[in-house]
């Protein structure tokens, strides 16, 4: 984990996103800012993406520089206090890929994850047999012992699904392939589909497959990714801006802009409209799960 990467996800990004419209409105570059605060540009990235905590006093130097009034000042020291909360995930320390807390906090955070899946079962699906042969794939050199972190961890995260307060609605494209990919032998593929079957009659969740012969659609060219959505505050807007996650090989990418998120949104309907609907999805899964038991 991202050292100074602790705290709560949502009070980082709000911080962030206050701090970097008050950069913008006094017309600093982020290299102009970064030489008169005595930062590299690296640090101020993080700070205005939400990517690590801060201080008070770094809070109160970066306004007076840019101007900020003292109300404001004061509101933001304030806000810097709640970004040093720290998640229940922080318990699992090293485990934690790289940056992947800031996603865990944002999930807890959701109040609706569209999520589209090209190749594997969704993390927040995945039964513990399944997780592993994954996860150990991924990481050959690591004990079984933090192999089993790893797993733990992601298993824990699935809480969120069935939590008693305001679940999140999970709304959930799965390509076709998902289910044809053995991952762990025969087995765990039919304990898993059979799982998300189970999953699947949760009335916060609603899974669909793409069929292979739905041919072209927005997920070919998108591949794996998850909108996030969050509660709407008093105003009746969103508590935060609807975010794209997508986890790549070598890193994640997070896109809050408008129009990344309208672009992902119309991808998304497209590939759940191409999709078997979800009684038809439902067959096709507990029909694969048959052949995998059958061997």
């Amino acid at each position: 984990m991202t050292e100074g990467a602790t705290g709560s996800t949502v009070p980082r990004r709000q911080l962030g996103r206050y701090l970097r419209d008050l950069r913008n409105r006094a017309r600093l570059t982020v290299r102009t800012a970064s030489r008169k605060l005595e930062w590299s540009e690296a640090k101020l990235w993080r700070i205005e993406s939400g990517q690590t905590s801060l201080r008070s006093l770094d809070v109160e130097a970066m306004c007076k520089i840019y101007g900020a009034p003292a109300e404001l000042t004061t509101a933001l020291m304030g806000l810097a206090k709640e970004t040093k909360a720290r998640g229940w995930w922080h318990a699992y320390g090293d485990v934690i890929p790289e940056g992947f807390d800031l996603y865990i906090g944002l999930e807890e955070a959701a109040s609706q994850l569209d999520w589209y899946e090209s190749d594997l079962m969704p993390g927040l699906l995945q039964t513990d047999d399944y997780a592993k042969a994954i996860i150990s794939a991924d990481h050959p050199d690591e004990s079984a012992d933090e192999i089993d972190s790893r797993v733990n961890l992601r298993i824990a995260r699935q809480i969120l699904i069935t939590r008693t307060t305001e679940p999140p609605t999970l709304n959930v494209a799965l390509n076709e392939a998902v289910l044809r990919h053995s991952i762990g032998g025969c087995d765990v593929m039919a304990e898993q589909l059979n799982h998300l079957a189970e999953v699947s009659e949760l009335p916060n969740v609603t899974i669909k497959v793409v069929p292979f012969g739905a041919g072209l659609h927005h997920g070919v060219m998108t591949g794996q990714f998850t909108i996030l959505r969050f509660p709407l505050n008093g105003e009746g807007r969103p508590s935060e801006p609807p975010t794209v996650y997508r986890d790549g090989y070598t890193g994640a990418l997070y896109l809050d802009k408008q129009h990344e998120a309208e672009r992902y949104t119309a991808a998304f309907q497209d590939i759940w409209e191409k999709a078997l609907d979800e009684q038809a999805s439902k067959d096709l899964i507990s029909e694969t799960a048959g052949s995998y038991a059958q061997g």
